[in-house]
């Protein structure tokens, strides 16, 4: 048991170093194209790149799909649908806050649905400690430290706009939580790429004029974030929430914000201040006190 939770702990670990990586691959790609193209095109080919996965498991455990049209159970088919509507709206509402701000401060404002994943619990009658509702106001004080300039109380839009892909993907979390038992990990997450990719498709044509050219340029970029970020990490988030505690994939997970760091620094050159740092710090402290498990189950968030 030791083994298999440290396996599926090492697989959640490079999901969020694909994370965070994939965010200065983001960053790059909306140099030629705008955020509803780089979303569209990057989860069209998460879900291409999955189709033959899927169909690979259908025929080595024939019993997940038996008895269901297509091969697909109803537990899967909703839960695909439904986290696709939710993983649409997180990332394209990441990817254009990424035009007005930094990778760093991406990857960090991105890692606060760690905190409202447990906020967010109490509406599905969870009980939350004492350090879950501190870690809120640190963060707070760290998303002030790291997002306002100078006395001015209003956030950036870019970093606004990433407050509330913090928020969906609090949600996606919570949704994948409730429907991967029973559910076939691999063809729900296909389907949510598919979904994802109708939906920021009729956006793309919507408020963008998509050309081929600019989308060719972007082509490593894109093609990073749609097989690595798009159909391998959140894959590998579906599979591994099945058998891990909670607190702990979500502790992992938040590990995302040190690889955006990092990878911000080492490829694009981006630099922060000493209060921005500071506010890094503090999110990033509460980020895991929000997730040490307390001394009883009764405790837990």
């Amino acid at each position: 048991m030791r083994n298999n939770s440290l396996a599926h702990s090492m697989l959640l670990l490079l999901a969020a170093a694909i994370w965070g990586s994939a965010f200065v691959a983001q960053s790059v790609g909306m140099d030629y194209i705008g955020p509803f193209t780089f979303s569209a095109v990057r989860n069209t080919i998460g879900f291409l790149v999955l189709i033959p996965v899927a169909a690979i498991c259908q025929k080595k455990w024939p019993e997940n799909a038996k008895g269901h049209p297509f091969g697909i159970s109803k537990q899967t088919l909703i839960g695909g649908i439904i986290c696709g509507v939710i993983l649409c709206a997180s990332s394209n509402f990441q990817q254009c806050g990424m035009v007005y701000t930094t990778v760093g401060k991406s990857g960090f404002i991105t890692a606060l649905y760690i905190i409202f994943v447990p906020i967010f619990g109490i509406f599905l009658k969870k009980k939350t400690t004492w350090r879950t509702w501190f870690s809120v106001v640190l963060a707070v004080v760290g998303l002030y430290l790291l997002c306002m300039k100078g006395t001015d109380l209003t956030l950036n839009v870019g970093d606004a706009l990433m407050l509330v892909c913090a928020m969906l993907f609090a949600f996606h979390i919570l949704t994948v939580d409730r429907f991967i038992d029973g559910a076939d990990s691999v063809t729900m997450s296909c389907i949510q790429f598919g979904v994802t990719a109708v939906i920021s498709t009729v956006l793309m044509f919507i408020f963008e004029e998509p050309q081929v050219g600019p989308i060719t340029q972007a082509w490593l970029p894109i093609l990073y974030a749609g097989i690595l970020s798009s159909g391998v990490a959140f894959t590998l988030q579906i599979i591994t929430q099945r058998h891990l505690n909670p607190v702990v994939a979500a502790l992992i997970m938040s590990m995302e914000s040190v690889f955006s760091v990092l990878s911000g620094w080492i490829v694009l050159g981006e630099w922060m201040s000493m209060r921005e740092m500071c506010g890094c710090i503090l999110m990033f402290v509460a980020i895991i006190l929000a997730q040490i498990p307390g001394r009883s189950k009764k405790n837990e968030s």
